[in-house]
């Protein structure tokens, strides 16, 4: 193993020992209890399999079969989840194959950042994640199941099935991804269109025409952001199928690898010959796993909050610290969009998950042996599905890329560092992704431009006062304020100023995240306005310092004049209700710093 990624593992297995300890001890304590609808009642059980067909139902009373849990995100308004709305049928004709049983244990809600992006509705964004969680729980809760299928793919989806899955940490569990669209108008031109559309050059008909060729389609869009992170980070950590996450909805692949996902299950469960409950897969192995892959391809930066938030749900404890002391030692291996021109599929067809996963087993950057739901050890995944005469077969993947501009490896890195690093200084810690920053825009010192709401920045643009080296400070964004939404409303004129030649940056305590792309971004900032910040003292004019490249973050301001500030009280009257917001007080509330994960899971801290 590399010696980084050993002592960081270490240092996680140490810091985690009595919080990780207890919760396979709870684990234990639920497997010990036997198959758990043995413990209903008549009227209980009755009333679980009242629906079912015949067979089903005879099956269910024996309490000799596999009853396998599905929990769905399907809707088709968002175009990653439509194509689940025929996945239970399949999901339960391949379990009956076997022998065993399924049912759909509850739905979940998805939302698409893509369409609340910057509307009110984005501001619900990742409270989604803990309802999610919990409905989940609640889907999972009447004791009818030996194991689970999880049907979600983007943001804050599955991290919310994966953390209320891991509260049934004894159950084994398999994520079932429905794949990527197919490729529409390359990245680079959707983002200059979006830019000639900031600078008022086209006209809402142009952009709309555009927006419509990128997302097209059936599947997940196919930049690189955290909908794909999530898919890449689930099978690095052993979570699906080998090879699965980039097939698109319409190849025959992936009907196939739907069923084997079904099937695989229900040999995982307590009946079956490979019993494998999902807590024990994840494990602080399989996490630094997960961060090693996502830093290895610059991935999402909403990864560094849920990374945390779903490892701390297995009794795993994780840090910045850890994130950004990987980012030092593993080499950038991909360029996909927003990090190159490239999109997701370009990734799948140049080798894709198993040459990715071969160079980071070779170069020791990832732990081998691991529990995954294919069998023990990570080198499974270094083979990749394909249908030969009529059969699925999983063959060894390529050894070389099938295109150098898009994956390399270990010899021909992008990069050597994973190009995500820690912010510190007098304003907090925050999180950069530099991987898509040129070297000559990491640094920014300059005048802070202050504003408590993005949509108040164009028209500051419109008006010239952004001709000018400056850092946008976004202040009064963070989860307990206003749920911590995504700015991306903010890139198309950021990034025109840095191609007028003006050096630029924003700082803000919410996020960029998914698409965080070539202007600085320092984000997640904690702690944030609400929560005493000094964020919330910037004034107008202040220099601020974003150094990306020694890790520096300050409001270079004299001492005695920032403790002689009041800060700037956040304004929570305008954004506590509308689009559902007054329902969320209490959970927004409750929510950590976006180090700790940005939960609301205090029972889980309190009990693990």
């Amino acid at each position: 193993m590399h010696s980084v990624v050993q002592s960081v593992t270490d240092r996680i297995i140490e810091r985690s020992k009595d919080s990780r300890a207890k919760y396979l001890a709870a684990l234990d304590d639920a497997k010990n209890k036997g198959v758990h609808r043995s413990a209903l009642s008549c009227g209980n059980l009755a009333h679980g399999f009242a629906a079912c067909n015949p067979s089903d139902k005879s099956d269910i009373k024996q309490l000799n079969k596999a009853n396998i849990g599905i929990i769905t995100s399907f809707n088709d308004m968002l175009s990653a989840h439509q194509p689940y709305g025929a996945y239970p049928d399949l999901l339960k004709q391949a379990c009956n194959e076997v022998g065993s049983v399924a049912q759909v244990a509850g739905g979940v809600p998805a939302m698409c950042d893509g369409v609340t992006q910057g509307q009110p509705g984005m501001e619900l964004s990742l409270l989604s994640r803990e309802v999610i969680a919990m409905g989940t729980a609640v889907g999972l809760s009447h004791n009818m199941f030996d194991g689970a299928l999880l049907l979600g793919i983007c943001d804050k989806i599955v991290p919310g099935l994966l953390i209320g899955a891991l509260s049934f940490g004894h159950l084994p569990m398999l994520f079932v991804p429905a794949g990527p669209m197919k490729s529409g108008i390359p990245n680079k031109e959707k983002a200059r269109i979006r830019q000639k559309y900031a600078q008022g050059e086209i006209d809402r008909a142009a952009l709309l025409d555009a927006e419509s060729k990128s997302y097209h389609s059936a599947g997940t869009c196919t930049f690189y952001g955290t909908a794909n992170s999530n898919q890449l980070m689930l099978e690095v950590m052993g979570l699906q199928l080998p090879g699965s996450s980039f097939v698109n909805p319409d190849d025959p692949l992936r009907e196939v690898l739907s069923k084997t996902a079904a099937k695989q299950v229900c040999r995982l469960t307590e009946m079956g010959t490979q019993y494998t409950p999902i807590g024990k897969v994840v494990s602080e192995k399989s996490v630094v796993n997960g961060i090693v892959a996502l830093l290895a391809t610059g991935g999402s930066t909403n990864l560094t909050m849920h990374i945390v938030a779903a490892a701390r749900a297995a009794g795993i404890i994780v840090n910045w610290d850890d994130f950004s002391e990987l980012s030092d030692a593993v080499p950038l291996l991909a360029r996909v969009y927003p990090n190159g021109h490239a999109d997701i599929n370009h990734f799948h067809a140049a080798g894709g998950m198993a040459f990715l996963i071969k160079e980071l087993l070779d170069g020791g950057l990832l732990h081998e042996d691991v529990d995954t739901v294919a069998g023990f050890g990570l080198k499974r995944y270094t083979q990749e599905p394909q249908i030969r005469d009529g059969e699925l077969k999983w063959v060894d993947g390529p050894q070389t890329s099938l295109d150098n501009e898009v994956l390399t490896g270990l010899n021909t890195p992008f990069q050597n560092n994973g190009g995500l690093k820690l912010l510190k200084g007098n304003l907090g810690r925050a999180v950069i992704k530099v991987s898509a920053v040129a070297e000559q825009h990491r640094v920014v010192e300059a005048p802070a431009v202050v504003i408590d709401d993005q949509n108040k920045l164009e028209a500051i643009f419109k008006a010239g006062d952004l001709d000018k080296d400056c850092v946008v400070v976004v202040k009064g964004q963070g989860p307990k304020a206003i749920g911590m939404p995504e700015l991306h409303k903010l890139t198309p004129i950021l990034g025109t100023l840095q191609d007028r030649g003006y050096k630029v940056a924003l700082l803000t305590d919410g996020r960029m995240s998914g698409a965080s792309g070539k202007v600085p971004a320092a984000i997640h900032l904690t702690p944030e306005a609400l929560d005493g910040g000094l964020i919330a003292k910037i004034h107008n004019g202040d220099l601020v310092r974003v150094d990306a490249t020694t890790g520096e973050l300050s409001l270079l301001v004299d001492e005695a004049e920032l403790n002689a500030r009041a800060a700037d009280k956040v304004d929570l009257q305008r954004t506590s209700y509308g689009m559902g917001r007054e329902l969320f007080g209490a959970l927004r509330a409750s929510l950590s710093s976006p180090e700790t994960g940005a939960r609301c899971t205090s029972a889980i801290d309190e009990h693990y």
